[in-house]
C-alpha cells in the first residue's frame, strides 16, 4: 500500500504502518496537551498505541486463522481508521470464510475477558463516552472499545467482518458471485448510512470508514466477477506476446527512450537463454528520470523474484500470484522455465471485459 512502510515480520506477515497514522497520533496528544496538559498527551497517546495492538491483534486472528486453511496474508497494515490484513485471497467455502470472518472478533472478545478478569477493568461501556477523557481510567477505556470493536465489526456492512459472514451464508443458496453482488449492496447501502452520520455528527472518522466500506465493496464484488469469469480461461489466453524487452546491463535512458516508442507500462528484463530475471515498471522509470540518473543499469532498478506459471495455467492462478506477491506482472513460461510472455492486472481486465477468450466468450 503507497504511503505505507514495513515494522517487521510476525507470525509469516509483513507488519507496516501506513504515514497517515502518526498524524492520528499527533492529534490525538495535542488534542489531549492542549485541554489537560502534557500527562494527559503522553497518557492518550500510549492509549491510542495500545487501542492499536488490540486491532493488530484482530487481524492476526484472521491471518493465523485463515494460514489453517492453507491461505497466506503477505502483509498487515495500520491505517488511522484501523488494520487491514491482505489475504493473498479469500477462503471459496462459506463455511471456512465464516470462520475467518469470525477469528478477528473472537480475538477482540479475549482481550476483553482478559482485561475484565485479570486486570479487574470495570466493564462499562459509559466508558465510550469518555473515551479522550484520560482520567476515565486506562484499562476500562480499552475493555470498552474492544467490545465496540466486537459489535461494530459484526455489522452486516460487506467487506467488513460481519459482511463476510452475510456473504458466506447468502452463497450457500446463491453461488459466491451472486452472493458478493447482494453484499456489496447491502454494505454501500450502509456506507451511506455511515456518511450520513458522520456528515451531520460532525464525525470525520465515520465518513472515512464510510468510504473505505463503499470503495472496498466494489472493489471485491468486481475481482469475485473477475476471479468468476477467469476460472475457465488459461494463461496462453490472456498473455502478453508482443513486447520489447531489456536487457539488465541496458541503462535506464535507454528504458526511459523504449517507454516513449511503446505503449508498454512494464518491460520485461531478459537474461540469458531468454530467462525473466525481473520487470521494470513505468514508475521505475518516471523515478530513475527525474532523480537524473539516467545512466544506472536496468538491473538495479527492475522488480525481481517475479511468480511464474505455465501455459496451460487456469487464469485464477495468475490473479492469484499477482495479488499474493504484489508484483507488476506473472511470467508464462515453457516446461524449461523460457520466457513466453507475461500477464498485468490491466490486460486480464481488458480480455475480461472483451468477452473472455480473444474477444469472443
Amino acid at each position: 500500500m503507497t504511503w505505507s512502510f514495513s515494522i517487521g515480520h510476525l507470525f509469516g506477515s509483513d507488519l507496516r504502518i501506513h504515514a497517515t497514522f502518526f498524524l492520528l497520533l499527533a492529534w490525538v496528544g495535542a488534542a489531549a496537551y492542549a485541554a489537560a496538559g502534557p500527562e494527559a498527551a503522553v497518557v492518550n497517546v500510549v492509549f491510542v498505541l495500545a487501542l492499536f495492538a488490540c486491532v493488530v491483534a484482530h487481524e492476526f486472528g484472521h491471518a493465523l486463522t485463515a494460514r489453517r486453511f492453507g491461505i497466506a496474508t503477505p502483509d498487515i497494515t495500520l491505517l488511522p481508521i484501523g488494520g487491514l490484513a491482505r489475504l493473498e485471497r479469500m477462503p471459496e467455502d462459506p463455511w471456512q470464510e465464516v470462520i475467518v470472518a469470525l477469528a478477528g472478533p473472537a480475538v477482540n472478545v479475549v482481550i476483553w475477558a482478559v482485561l475484565v478478569f485479570v486486570f479487574g477493568a470495570a466493564p462499562d461501556l459509559d466508558a465510550l463516552a469518555n473515551i479522550e477523557d484520560p482520567a476515565a481510567g486506562f484499562w476500562g477505556r480499552l475493555a470498552a472499545v474492544n467490545l465496540f470493536l466486537v459489535v461494530f465489526n459484526l455489522i452486516p456492512a460487506f467487506p467488513m467482518d460481519g459482511g463476510r459472514v452475510f456473504r458466506a451464508l447468502l452463497s450457500i443458496p446463491l453461488g459466491r458471485l451472486r452472493a458478493t453482488r447482494a453484499a456489496a449492496r447491502a454494505g454501500q447501502a450502509m456506507a451511506f448510512l455511515f456518511g450520513f452520520l458522520g456528515l451531520f455528527g460532525g464525525s470525520p472518522i465515520l465518513l472515512l470508514i464510510a468510504l473505505f466500506i463503499f470503495v472496498a465493496a466494489a472493489s471485491e464484488a468486481s475481482d469475485v466477477q473477475l476471479r468468476d469469469m477467469a476460472r475457465n480461461v488459461a494463461a496462453r489466453e490472456a498473455m502478453i506476446t508482443g513486447y520489447e524487452a531489456l536487457a539488465p546491463d541496458d541503462r535506464m535512458g535507454a528504458a526511459a527512450a523504449a517507454l516513449l516508442r511503446t505503449t508498454q507500462h512494464e518491460f520485461p528484463v531478459l537474461g540469458e537463454g531468454g530467462r525473466l530475471v525481473g520487470v521494470l515498471t513505468r514508475d521505475a522509470i518516471f523515478k530513475a528520470v527525474n532523480e537524473e540518473r539516467r545512466g544506472a543499469s536496468v538491473a538495479g532498478e527492475m522488480e525481481t523474484e517475479i511468480p511464474a506459471i505455465g501455459l496451460g495455467a487456469p487464469l485464477t492462478e495468475a490473479l492469484d500470484a499477482l495479488y499474493a506477491h504484489n508484483r507488476p506482472a506473472v511470467a508464462v513460461v515453457d516446461r524449461q522455465g523460457v520466457f513466453l510472455g507475461y500477464i498485468t492486472r490491466d490486460n486480464i481486465g481488458e480480455l475480461i471485459a472483451l468477452g473472455g477468450r480473444d474477444g469472443r466468450g
